[in-house]
């Protein structure tokens, strides 16, 4: 099962490379990475996405709390969370293409951030899952790069589970 933890942390030099560290002596990979300042002063957020089961996670959350700059790891994987990544893509896209991956792009929601003779480059924002759909239906017009952030995370001050609220209303449509 993929994690997704928040780990707060001292802003000092050599805290990301402890915590980097530590999963690699373990033989964790480290999936997603993404590391800002975070809401005080001299303090760092980490969001990263770990692979593992709840004993392995359970192991990496003590191991992490062991640390001297680490203040604070939770699991986000189980409460609802808002979660979002950057992703720039550039899409091979001759005249004769362009107005259909246009129209996709509007569907998504990205923006066009730059335009060549016969590409696009795509800026787009969102959940995790709305990347890949968008990574999907552009595949067929030709991917020539794609540089994407790690995962951000924060808990839902609301408590709000978005992700429950889905299969609520999946469950609600009437079969066509």
């Amino acid at each position: 099962m993929k994690h997704t933890l928040s780990v707060l942390v001292e802003d000092e030099s050599g805290a990301l490379s402890r915590i980097s560290g530590l999963f690699a002596r373990r033989g964790f990979n480290i999936e997603s990475l993404a590391v800002g300042p975070a809401e005080q002063s001299g303090k760092s957020r980490l969001t990263m996405v770990v692979e593992g089961d709840d004993r392995t996670l359970e192991q990496m959350t003590k191991q992490l709390n062991k640390l001297v700059n680490v203040l604070s790891v939770l699991d986000l994987s189980r409460i609802p969370v808002v979660e979002r990544e950057l992703m720039l893509l550039k899409v091979s896209a001759p005249p004769e293409n362009r107005a259909a991956i246009l129209d996709l792009v509007q569907v998504f929601r990205a923006n066009v951030v730059d335009v060549a003779e016969n590409a696009l480059t795509l800026e787009v924002v969102g959940d995790p899952g709305k990347l890949v759909a968008l990574e999907q239906v552009l595949e067929s017009f030709g991917i020539l790069e794609i540089a994407r952030t790690g995962k951000v995370a924060l808990e839902r001050a609301s408590g709000v589970n978005t992700a429950y609220l889905k299969v609520i209303a999946s469950d609600k449509r009437v079969p066509t």
